[in-house]
């Protein structure tokens, strides 16, 4: 499963989440449409369109897409798969830098940042599919929490389109400060 199945777009051309379907299909569908306004929101700008922070923030538009690729990886592959960390986030010392997805954007281009988020969605959704075909949306995570509880993917997947629609809304924020750029 490399990509949903798109019925309806928006004039951003975002996939619309399905009005009346499944839990599942539900889920990936707002999730999907997440991740494509945050497609949206950084379509077209060079390094320094990325690079630009407003007022007091250092958030960055290539900090949000990096940080979103390494929160796809660790939420599927480490989380609910028990994968080890992938390159390249395998050879990064989290402890002296837990914020490295977001300092280390910077030294990136837009292509290689734009490539490593949408590798990052593309093994998500294999990821997912496979979780799916296995377990369902009770499936537990493999890797556990420091309490020994473990997310469910119902719940991960929840967690993602938190996460997207926390940061779109950064994002909406940067974008606007760029060129004027709005919108949901």
């Amino acid at each position: 499963m490399d990509s949903p199945p798109v019925t309806d777009l928006d004039e951003q051309g975002r996939p619309e989440p399905p009005l009346a379907a499944d839990e599942t299909a539900t889920l990936l569908g707002f999730l999907d449409y997440q991740r494509a306004t945050l497609a949206w929101k950084c379509a077209g700008l060079d390094a320094a369109g990325l690079r630009a922070t407003v007022a007091a923030s250092s958030m960055t538009l290539d900090g949000i897409l990096k940080h979103l690729a390494y929160v796809e990886e660790a939420c599927f592959s480490r989380s609910l798969h028990g994968q080890d960390r992938q390159p390249p986030w395998d050879t990064v010392d989290w402890e002296a830098d837990p914020d490295w997805d977001w300092h280390s954007a910077a030294d990136d281009s837009p292509e290689q940042l734009h490539a490593l988020w949408q590798d990052a969605i593309s093994r998500s959704r294999a990821l997912v599919a496979e979780a799916l075909a296995g377990g369902g949306l009770d499936q537990l995570a493999l890797r556990t929490w420091p309490d020994g509880r473990a997310p469910s993917l119902r719940w991960i997947l929840c967690h993602m389109i938190e996460e997207y629609a926390r940061h779109n809304g950064h994002a909406d924020l940067l974008r606007e400060s760029l060129d004027g750029l709005t919108g949901e």
